[in-house]
């Protein structure tokens, strides 16, 4: 009797000190919870984060305020909530819901921008829309730290109108807002929002000279890493050792691909735009020249993420712009293959707002976009400062294509991409061999020495293994693509190679 009761006494305490640590951990976890705040993401209603799909190039001009100093946190904090307020604005106009427009804009604001979202939805127009640049200068700021004017001047974007599903019309505009921001539950809102000027959208056409008598060069990719030159195999050693190879083949140019995902997007790592600059110092040895091909594997080309793609160009043309070796930048490699999926409308739109972007960043350098194809070459032809296409149709016909583009512009035009796979295995068995890619170089010189082409081949180099993205799981296309190349996996020089080095 006596061990049951020393038994239910150790019961009765262990449920005691059990139940205890309970309520003190409850408490514990909403103390944490109370500490931590609100999910500032979802408390701003924004299904896409900012720092994905939309950061404009800001400027502060001025931040000198009479009163009290603007403190850095608070003009961070002042920025991005702003940047908020015209990302849920663009959005809520483009879909007409008002999501994030209750976070964003106080009572007084909020009733106009809603109005205008209801005229639209009633009129059955949306606006698609985006920001490029800010120029901001604090023209007040409270001596409570609770209200901000702001001037928001040269605000540059672009815009289409849509109604009833029918495209209308794209504007590109420049204008100055003045802004009142007041401080409500931690957080910057729109209080007053105003245009006070619209400015001309300036256009510059002025063309940037080849600064080359003649390109002579070609696609490049290391052996070990086709479509991965960035990759984690990248080497200043295998650079060097095949810079020497394209100097024996007696070329003064190399064609390059920056991928945008592997150079990641908007924000760029250092570690990328050092092996770039690797590449480039190594080339410049070699005295070779570089075109640098931008936005490898991009696709997207919507309005919503210009703002994305400028950031990552911005990192990389201001990071090389100023080296030696470089001879020029291409855009894009192909765009034109996107017509079908992204429409045509939008990659030409998204090629030319690119190209204008670049050319405020560097205007030494001769811009142009790898077309697959003759037949495209000439789209956005007076932005362009060189005219590029690739070529792999018979070489009878290559003089005349290459002459249509010659008599339609007055700048010059490159064969970017030309040569013949020598495969003719399984999936392929009466398919060309190393004899005629040999003969079919040997045919494009005679072309090429009569009408003084520019040229960039492909490639140097057969390749053991093809990415999937960039050929598809087909073995047959797969397998042509790896053996492109002059000189063969194991090293060997194919006759190919002596046709170009003894050309």
């Amino acid at each position: 009797m006596k061990s049951n009761k020393t038994l239910y006494r150790i019961l009765i305490l262990a449920g005691f000190i059990l139940i205890n640590a309970g309520v003190l951990y409850g408490i514990s976890q909403v103390i944490a919870f109370l500490n931590t705040g609100a999910d500032r993401s979802k408390m701003l209603h924004l299904d896409e984060t900012k720092d994905r799909h939309y950061v404009p190039e800001v400027t502060w001009e001025s931040i000198e305020n009479p009163g009290r100093p603007m403190e850095e946190a608070n003009l961070a904090s002042i920025e991005e909530d702003y940047l908020d307020a015209w990302y849920v604005k663009n959005r809520a106009f483009y879909t007409g819901e008002d999501a994030g427009i209750f976070d964003h804009y106080t009572e007084r604001a909020r009733g106009k921008v809603l109005d205008l979202l209801a005229l639209n939805n009633e009129t059955k127009t949306y606006i698609e829309s985006t920001t490029l640049t800010h120029h901001l200068s604090v023209e007040f700021y409270s001596a409570d730290g609770t209200l901000v004017v702001l001037t928001d001047r040269n605000v540059t974007g672009v815009e289409r109108v849509f109604k009833n599903e029918q495209f209308l019309v794209q504007r590109a505009f420049n204008n100055d807002y003045k802004i009142i921001l007041l401080l409500e539950d931690g957080f910057w809102r729109v209080r007053h929002f105003e245009k006070v000027a619209s400015h001309p959208v300036e256009i510059k056409n002025e063309t940037i000279p080849l600064d080359l008598a003649m390109l002579e060069g070609m696609n490049y990719y290391p052996q070990g890493s086709p479509w991965d030159t960035f990759g984690p195999t990248f080497s200043k050693d295998t650079l060097a050792t095949d810079f020497k190879i394209i100097n024996d083949l007696k070329l003064n140019s190399i064609r390059v691909f920056v991928g945008f995902e592997d150079f990641g997007k908007a924000r760029v790592p250092k570690e990328k735009l050092e092996k770039l600059t690797s590449l480039l110092d190594e080339a410049e040895k070699a005295k070779l020249k570089v075109v640098v091909t931008l936005f490898d594997f991009y696709g997207d080309y919507r309005i919503q993420d210009w703002t994305i793609t400028n950031a990552h160009l911005y990192s990389i043309v201001t990071h090389i712009k100023d080296h030696p070796a470089l001879l020029g930048w291409d855009i894009k490699n192909e765009p034109n293959l996107d017509f079908e999926s992204r429409g045509e409308r939008e990659v030409l739109s998204w090629l030319s707002q690119t190209i204008d972007y670049l050319k405020t960043i560097d205007n030494t350098h001769p811009v142009t976009i790898g077309w697959s194809s003759p037949e495209a070459a000439l789209h956005l032809e007076k932005q362009v400062d060189i005219v590029s296409y690739h070529y792999y149709k018979d070489l009878e016909d290559l003089a005349a294509a290459h002459k249509v583009l010659t008599d339609a512009t007055t700048k010059p035009v490159v064969l970017q991409e030309f040569g013949l796979a020598a495969y003719h295995g399984l999936w392929n068995p009466l398919g060309p061999n190393e004899d005629d890619q040999a003969a079919y170089f040997k045919e494009f010189y005679i072309t090429q020495k009569r009408d003084s082409l520019h040229y960039l081949s492909w490639t140097l180099y057969d390749f053991r293994d093809i990415p999937t993205e960039v050929a598809g799981r087909l073995p047959w296309r797969k397998n042509k693509q790896a053996f492109f190349g002059i000189v063969n996996t194991l090293g060997v020089k194919d006759d190919a190679y002596l046709i170009i080095k003894n050309r």
